[in-house]
């Protein structure tokens, strides 16, 4: 197998309300708007036109993910192991790839059949300098993409055999959660995790937070002060991971999923990675609050 997903590219994001869509991406997270119109509002963070993709609907959840792949060649040898595995795989025409901003593009529908995921190669690199009102940077880029997703699942092995036998991710590591469950992450790149998941029976299928990382501490510890002056909807307070050792906040997004905000996500090299289990995912903090 020499193929593999490179990077978390792109999410795109159903919403009843756009305007607070577009003010909660720029004036809390410090995302760039590049596009607002009745339609879509997308968002940027660093040199990529684009990353969050949020679009006018009846409805508020994360409907797309999208993967880069380095190649043409490497989306073929991708496309004919999903379909070896009785994945349904359509080739988007160059319509759809010129409208996510692509050089070319194939979806399918997950495991749950909860969201699609695209797989596409060349996304379109803007002529502006990025530029965030927070002063915000982001750890992204090119080699490391987006960020992460978190997502409930309703049969773990099915994701794993999509994800590390299909796609080519790796294992980063185990979190036990309370009281018998486990949950599962991985990385594509050097960023402890781009995709991780968990199969509870007791939360809605489907991505349960995104992550966007910022370069220094400041910049969460403004974002996290915001959210209790404006009394936003935390959904876990300041706290630190135990695997990426993030120290990072969870607020509710106006889609209703989480985003976690952090910085200092430990990177993974695959030379000298083993990996490991923990009991518990948190050192300190990232106390659950109710809604």
């Amino acid at each position: 197998m020499t193929a593999s997903v490179r990077s978390l590219g792109y999410l795109r994001i159903n919403s009843t309300d756009l305007d607070a869509w577009k003010e909660f991406g720029e004036n809390l997270l410090g995302l760039m708007v590049v596009e607002a119109t009745g339609e879509r509002v997308r968002f940027r963070i660093d040199e990529y036109e684009y990353r969050i993709e949020v679009l006018a609907a009846d409805n508020d959840n994360v409907t797309t993910i999208g993967w880069e792949v380095a190649t043409e060649a490497d989306l073929e040898e991708l496309v004919s192991r999903l379909e070896e595995a009785g994945y349904k795989v359509e080739q988007l025409g160059k319509d759809v790839a010129k409208e996510r901003n692509v050089t070319r593009l194939a979806t399918f529908r997950d495991p749950d059949d909860v969201l699609s995921l695209e797989l596409y190669v060349g996304l379109k690199t803007a002529n502006e300098r990025f530029y965030s009102t927070k002063g915000a940077t982001f750890v992204a880029g090119r080699a490391l993409g987006l960020g992460h997703v978190f997502q409930v699942v309703g049969d773990a092995e099915k994701y794993d055999e999509l994800y590390r036998t299909i796609l080519g991710f790796r294992l980063s590591d185990y979190i036990e959660v309370p009281p018998n469950l486990e949950a599962t992450f991985l990385h594509c790149n050097p960023r402890h995790h781009s995709f991780a998941y968990v199969a509870n029976p007791k939360r809605p299928l489907g991505p349960g937070h995104f992550m966007v990382e910022v370069d220094d501490l400041d910049s969460v510890g403004r974002a996290w002060q915001q959210m209790l002056d404006e009394k936003a909807p935390v959904i876990q307070t300041l706290g630190r991971h135990t695997n990426d050792k993030m120290i990072s906040a969870y607020v509710k997004t106006p889609s209703n999923v989480g985003v976690e905000y952090g910085f200092g996500g430990l990177l993974v090299d695959d030379a000298t990675w083993t990996p490991t289990r923990y009991d518990w995912a948190h050192y300190w903090g990232h106390e659950k609050q109710a809604l």
